[in-house]
């Protein structure tokens, strides 16, 4: 059992291996012909002086953050403020490796597809991505089996598990600024280029003449690379943590009469340790799902995403065999009766995050009835386009809750059939199990946005139609796989959401005695909570999709102006070259400035509402979890719809490009760019961070 925390680090050390192996193959590819060399470079250099400014930004936060976790926590001087710096540090790193490796992968997979079509194209970008996806989950759990070791075994530090938490409270730091403000970057360009020049000068997407293509490239690297890797490595350390908080924080989590002789027998090491194993096994499992990511010659985005899930299905069938190998080799004690209740909980976490998964892949993918509905509505104009997206998302959310409520379910009742108490414990191992194949989900998401690149560069440099055909069928894949990690990434945000406020409710009885935390909303205080925390995730969303808008108006009329300014720009004279830089600028200003506002509420609301009430607290974190949750997915699965939906009928469906249905199509997708790439997966990071705050601080406020 004491070899567990040194197992994780290894299988850790593995992945971070194979990203590295795989950083080698991408580098080892053709980046094509000059043109396409010089692209790239300009979208490399782009998106790391937009990372150095935002991480320049941030770490002032993180400072100040430090500082508080150092006054105001006993356990903060300097344990706490270490393990958050740590947390911190190691997600920016994470999403800025993914970063440079999706950077260079973009070039060589246009340069594939020209080459070697599909079957070249699919293989390569995929590497790509999973240098992101194993960067993130070996840095995430290297760093969390070091800090178990060295402040719970090695140096024994007082109160270790609530350091550990600080961890994650570093890392969901950084994972909101970085999704927050990558995705006001990235939706700006992008709403910009595409209602000046698709809908108003009629030019192709990503067509040289545009001058917003450069930052539009560049936003998908900060956004939905280095914002999502992020965000992916809050999720999955978080996932982790939670279960180790709850079993910290509730010594009397095990109440069997039996053996309930005194707190201190109660505390059983293996619930600690438990998740530290899950993980291990979920990483080598991806490991060796992602060998079996197969090439396939077909541009069906059908047969290609076939040929994509084959490693995520794979991964996934070697993590349910081996979570109850380790089930019967770990919790086969006295204390637990029956041991292969908690492995339920992990496989049944895993499978509703498959199947919300696939709610999203319906939803999204244009292979299914609602993408084409949506199409079809572009007929009679943008408001119906609009109204079919919105109603596609809704229903979504009803599927998607459900599939939630049976997940918890499944997984309380694993829990108590392990022992009496640890239903809530099997729910936060669940959220273990939705996440810990993340080396291989990940891979599969960050594909997406070097796919995108991809076609943009083939564009911009004038390579044959069919290339582009190619890279447009990779991307339609990738808005399927992005809603599909989405869909993971809120799934296990309220699982783990769900234990950390059980963490809170004990964190709070542990600091003072005599405290029970209120959840009576009969209670005005704890009723005045709840409808602030159902209200919080609206003006969040607000605040966020505010920010796109004013930073797309701004790219609008700078587009607009060189459009008219600049002769022979728009008729694509010889020799006349936009000025990409200014384009570049606009969104890289906007996004600084405006992610700050949607980021501190996140902080400051928690511990205001904290100071003034404790049992308001309660309901505002209740109503928050809720409302959030309905909201990432809503907004996830409208925005995907919407842009496949656009991309089918450029396939040649209902007019194809140019057409008035098109146009209608591009408004719906534009509507839909902070949804799903700002907006709704800000939500699942929001929730989580309130929460993990409120557990920090749970002593200072009783």
């Amino acid at each position: 059992m004491d070899s567990v925390p040194y197992l994780a680090a290894l299988s850790a050390l593995a992945a971070l291996a194979l990203a590295f192996y795989f950083y080698g193959k991408v580098k080892a590819a053709d980046p094509g012909n000059p043109r396409m060399v010089q692209l790239m470079t300009a979208i490399q250099e782009g998106s790391r002086a937009f990372l150095r400014r935002e991480y320049t930004w941030v770490a002032g936060f993180v400072v100040i953050m430090t500082v508080l976790i150092a006054v105001f926590l006993d356990y903060g001087r300097p344990w706490g403020a270490i393990a958050y710096i740590t947390g911190a540090v190691l997600s920016a790193l994470a999403g800025f490796v993914g970063m440079t490796v999706a950077t260079l992968a973009n070039a060589r997979t246009a340069q594939a597809a020209q080459t070697g079509g599909a079957s070249e194209a699919l293989p390569l970008a995929f590497r790509g991505g999973a240098v992101m996806g194993f960067t993130v989950a070996g840095l995430a759990l290297l760093g969390l089996a070091v800090s178990y070791l060295v402040y719970v075994e090695w140096l024994q530090v007082d109160d270790p598990f609530s350091v550990l938490t600080a961890f994650g409270l570093g890392a969901s730091s950084i994972a909101l600024f970085s999704r927050v403000g990558g995705g006001i970057y990235t939706k700006a360009a992008d709403v910009g280029a595409d209602l000046v020049g698709k809908v108003e000068a009629g030019i192709p997407e990503d067509d040289p003449r545009n001058p917003a293509t450069i930052a539009d490239n560049v936003g998908d690297n900060v956004g939905d690379v280095a914002g999502m890797g992020a965000d992916l490595f809050e999720s999955y350390a978080g996932s982790i943590i939670a279960p180790i908080a709850l079993a910290a924080f509730l010594p009397g989590i095990v109440v069997s009469a039996d053996f309930a002789t005194s707190p201190s027998d109660l505390i059983v090491p293996e619930l600690f340790l438990f998740p530290l194993a899950i993980a291990a096994v979920g990483m080598v499992a991806s490991i060796i799902g992602a060998f079996m990511v197969k090439s396939s010659s077909s541009t069906s985005v059908g047969d290609l995403g076939k040929a994509l899930h084959r490693g995520t299905n794979a991964a996934a069938g070697i993590t349910i065999v081996g979570v109850f190998a380790l089930g019967a080799v770990l919790l086969d004690i006295d204390l637990i009766e029956k041991w292969w209740g908690l492995p339920v909980g992990v496989v049944g976490g895993l499978l509703i995050g498959y199947a919300i998964g696939k709610v999203a892949e319906v939803w999204t993918s244009d292979e299914y009835g609602p993408v084409k509905k949506i199409a079809a509505q572009t007929e009679t104009g943008a408001a119906t386009t609009i109204l079919g997206g919105i109603s596609a998302g809704m229903v979504s959310v009803a599927a998607s809750v459900g599939l939630v409520a049976l997940g918890i379910g499944v997984a309380y009742w694993g829990g108590e059939q392990a022992a009496e108490g640890l239903g809530i414990y099997g729910i936060a191992v669940a959220a273990i199990g939705m996440l810990a194949t993340t080396g291989v989900v990940v891979s599969v998401d960050a594909y997406g946005p070097i796919a995108d690149n991809a076609g943009g560069i083939a564009e911009m440099a004038h390579l044959p139609p069919e290339v582009r055909e190619v890279t447009d069928s990779l991307d339609s894949l990738g808005n399927t796989t992005a809603a599909v990690a989405k869909g993971f990434a809120v799934g296990s945000a309220a699982l783990t959401a769900l234990a950390l406020f059980k963490a809170f409710e004990a964190a709070l009885t542990a600091a003072d005695p005599t405290f029970v935390l209120n959840l009576n909303i009969g209670e005005v205080q704890v009723f005045i909570g709840l409808f602030l925390g159902a209200m919080l995730p609206f003006l969040f969303a607000a605040l966020t999709i505010d920010a796109v808008g004013r930073a797309a108006n701004k790219m609008i009329e700078e587009v607009r102006r060189q459009f008219r300014e600049i002769p022979g720009l728009r008729e694509g004279k010889e020799g006349v070259e936009p000025e990409y830089a200014k384009c570049v600028d606009i969104s890289t200003t906007a996004a600084l400035k405006e992610m700050l506002i949607p980021g501190a509420l996140a902080i400051v609301v928690p511990l205001a509402i904290g100071f003034i009430d404790v049992d308001a607290l309660g309901g505002f974190l209740a109503g928050a979890l809720v409302t959030g949750f309905c909201l990432a997915i809503f907004m996830a699965n409208a925005g995907g719809a919407w842009d496949n939906a656009k991309k089918y009928i450029e396939a040649g469906a209902h007019g194809g490009k140019g057409s008035e249905q098109h146009k209608a199509a591009v408004v719906g997708d534009t509507v839909g760019d902070p949804f799903k790439d700002t907006s709704g997966p800000s939500m699942n990071i929001l929730i989580k961070v309130m929460t993990i705050v409120s557990l920090i601080f749970a002593s200072a406020f009783v």
